[in-house]
């Protein structure tokens, strides 16, 4: 099984009404990191999917997006 370092993340985006949602999923474990951002202030979840996350994500409109405004969330430098 591949370690956890050795995973390359899938991201994506969504914006609905001032409300930005990140998203980054582990497509191995099905694992991944939801950050809700609205009005400046960021939440965080971790979330457990299932095998279709990748299509429940196209169909909920979200888009794939860089690591690397994720990861500015996830490390509060944004």
């Amino acid at each position: 099984m591949a370690k956890g370092s050795n995973i390359v993340h899938q991201y994506f985006r969504k914006e609905i009404e001032g409300l930005t949602i990140l998203v980054r999923v582990n497509p191995i474990h099905y694992t991944g990191t939801e950050i809700t951002i609205q009005e400046g202030v960021a939440e965080m979840r971790e979330m457990q999917f299932d095998e279709e996350i990748l299509e429940d994500l196209k169909v909920d409109g979200f888009a794939e997006s860089s690591a690397l405004e994720f990861n500015l969330y996830l490390n509060g430098l944004v």
